[in-house]
């Protein structure tokens, strides 16, 4: 029985990928608008539901039996080794390449032809991408390019691509002068190694794929219907959080005493304690060895790591909270993001409005709580206007109230 079930899901990945297992995964990226979050960690390492980003890409690529990845590397590289190895635990087989400095994605891709077969599939490890995103993909053949209607194309996030009636790519447009509706190119590529003829001295992909179509080669566009997201600015991590959550499983471990409400998906991990009249109302995915306190409310799309202390009386609404987290009792936060390691004494209140927030020279205006780094320490009775963003290992006392962009470190007294 047992052969006879990885003989059939033989069958169905070679249907899929005709045999073709390779991938190039682009890793090296630093992702600087998303500090203070990156300053710590590289951005294909930030955790999504639990797992970080580049996980979830190479779980959809073996889902295809596509296991033989090449992963190109560069800032913070250590923590992407420490998380994937050889990639083993993911039944996959991971070899690395290090880009320094980082000068762009055909530079990278560059770094790893020695490693190239002859397909193979390149994509990027800082978005979410998951097995729906890129199972009509699969199949399709070389010079192929996926793309994904986006309501509105920014200036900063996409390249727009040029797509005539015979679905051929005429030309992908990098940061295009006006935000405009259109579909745009995901950066997910089936290739061959043919391509390293025409990357030369360029350092980015668009710009080579778009001389090959000028000399003639003819990229196929394919569309996905898909979850895929980037990740550009750190209130994206929320939207994020929020598609992942959305397909949970249920999961129920640990204590939950009487009294305790649960309605739609909530998962818990093990030795993790609801107390008597919480209210959780999912999705919503909490970890290991947490406990909530009594009369606590969680609402949607809201994630909790491991080993997180929260108080009584609180309110976690559409947010993400990471490990070893301690939230003392009385305190709100909504549409907000809470770093590994934070201590915050009880009554905090981080608002959640339309904010105007600035991020190097480009101003957005997006509904956001707080944005904290790691290892904080907050006081009691402490508010933080709609749109802060707190560097990492910062202190505030008591009383006081926040707001604007803190720098790594600073002292509130």
């Amino acid at each position: 029985m047992t052969r006879r079930f990885y003989y059939l899901e033989y069958l169905v990945n070679y249907r899929y990928n005709r045999g073709m297992t390779q991938a190039v995964i682009l890793a090296a990226g630093e992702g600087q608008r998303l500090r203070p979050f990156t300053n710590t960690r590289p951005k294909v390492m930030l955790p999504i539901a639990g797992k970080p980003i580049l996980q979830y890409v190479i779980e959809a690529l073996a889902s295809f039996n596509i296991r033989d990845i090449v992963i190109v590397v560069g800032y913070r590289k250590e923590q992407i080794f420490d998380s994937l190895g050889s990639g083993e635990s993911l039944k996959v087989r991971i070899q690395y390449v290090e880009q320094q400095p980082q000068l762009g994605t055909a530079h990278a891709l560059q770094l790893a032809e020695p490693l190239i077969q002859d397909e193979f599939f390149l994509l990027p490890g800082d978005n979410l991408i998951a097995r729906e995103t890129i199972q009509d993909f699969i199949s399709c053949p070389p010079w192929s390019v996926l793309l994904k209607s986006v309501p509105e194309v920014s200036t900063v996030r996409y390249g727009v691509a040029m797509v005539n009636e015979d679905d051929d790519i005429q030309a992908i447009i990098e940061k295009p002068k006006q935000p405009c509706d259109g579909v745009v190119s995901t950066s997910i590529y089936h290739l061959k190694h043919e391509i390293f003829e025409y990357i030369g001295d360029d350092t980015s992909i668009p710009v080579v794929i778009n001389r090959m179509i000028n000399n003639g080669i003819n990229f196929k566009a394919v569309k996905t219907t898909g979850p895929w997201l980037d990740a550009v600015y750190p209130w994206d991590l929320l939207h994020l959080n929020d598609l992942v959550l959305k397909s949970l499983r249920p999961t129920l471990n640990g204590t939950i005493e009487k009294g305790v409400s649960i309605r739609h998906s909530v998962s818990t991990g093990e030795n993790t304690t609801l107390r008597a009249g919480c209210y959780v109302d999912g999705p919503v995915l909490i970890g290991k060895g947490c406990d909530i306190g009594p009369n606590t409310v969680i609402n949607a799309a809201s994630t909790i790591g491991d080993n997180v202390s929260i108080g009584p009386f609180c309110l976690i609404e559409n947010s993400i909270i990471g490990n070893d987290v301690t939230i003392g009792s009385g305190s709100t936060l909504q549409n907000s993001i809470i770093d590994n390691g934070n201590r915050i004494a009880p009554h905090f209140v981080a608002a959640s409005e339309k904010a105007e927030i600035r991020i190097d020279r480009e101003f957005h205006e997006v509904p956001v709580g707080v944005m904290m780094g790691m290892n904080c320490k907050i006081d009691s009775r402490v508010s933080a206007d709609a749109g802060t963003i707190l560097g990492n290992g910062c202190q505030v006392k008591a009383g006081k109230s926040i707001s604007g962009r803190i720098p790594d470190g600073s002292r509130l007294v």
